[in-house]
């Protein structure tokens, strides 16, 4: 089946991506949706340019749908009718318990004509990072709502016993912290990560980070590529302002008390 992976640069969709194609399904796109001038994901305050570059070492084009959190769902609907449109069937999910995201996505994508693919549902935390582990993903802290000190750390199982013992989601499912994934087996080429600063935002923490393509067994490649944007009806309008949660507005909760727009 021909689909699409709604995607954040994180573990959970890159896990759900290789289980997705590991079923035969052809994953042709990911979906990702941008702030209203086009600088950063909604959903984990990722430069939209530096996603840009992981979708380029993935070698899936990566659509990217500036939107406001209020038009979201608006935004979702068009952009996808217009994939369906181009034989898409399906889109692919990484959510894994809550169930207000479940019935979000299998309401909307009823509602516009596609399956709802969630591979990861139902799968224990603990497995599902076993599993990311084993297939040797490599991923990173970008965010997070507990410590700075996690910024820029390599998740790896040490991590997630360290976050888990301080009442934390294992896979940080409330938004505890957000990852970025820089290899593994979906990538044709690995990613260099270089540092930038760190800035707290409405109480949590974002590490600033860019990125190069590097070619297997070759020296890193910078690319200058600008992020593809598509979807006709997007806001125009530029906010600077914290935005609420996904839930006071009948959305599901990707990111809780998401405050990604903060950054500058």
């Amino acid at each position: 089946m021909k689909v699409f992976s709604s995607w954040s640069g994180g573990k959970e969709c890159a896990l759900a991506t290789y289980k997705a194609i590991s079923q035969r399904h052809e994953v042709l796109y990911l979906l990702n949706f941008i702030s209203e001038d086009g600088e950063r994901s909604r959903s984990h305050g990722t430069k939209a340019s530096v996603l840009s570059l992981q979708a380029e070492a993935i070698g899936i084009p990566l659509i990217q749908v500036k939107t406001s959190w209020e038009n979201y769902e608006e935004n979702f609907k068009k952009v996808v009718r217009e994939l369906k449109d181009k034989g898409i069937e399906g889109g692919v999910f990484g959510d894994m318990d809550l169930e207000e995201h479940r019935e979000w996505v299998e309401r909307v994508c009823s509602e516009v004509g596609i399956k709802a693919f969630l591979p990861l549902w139902g799968i224990k935390a603990e497995e599902l990072i076993e599993e990311f582990l084993k297939l040797k993903f490599k991923a990173i802290v970008v965010a997070t709502r507990l410590d700075e000190d996690f910024l820029g750390k390599v998740l790896d199982k040490a991590l997630v016993r360290q976050i888990s013992k301080l009442g934390s989601h294992p896979c940080g499912e409330n938004g505890e912290y957000h990852t970025f994934v820089t290899d593994g087996p979906i990538f044709r080429k690995a990613l260099k990560v270089t540092r930038g600063e760190s800035k707290k935002i409405d109480n949590i923490w974002f590490w600033e980070i860019s990125t190069k393509v590097i070619a297997r067994g070759g020296a890193p490649k910078q690319s200058h590529r600008e992020p593809p944007v598509i979807a006709r009806s997007i806001a125009t309008k530029q906010s600077h302002e914290i935005p609420r949660s996904r839930s006071e507005q009948g959305l599901p909760r990707f990111a809780r008390n998401d405050r990604s727009e903060g950054l500058e």
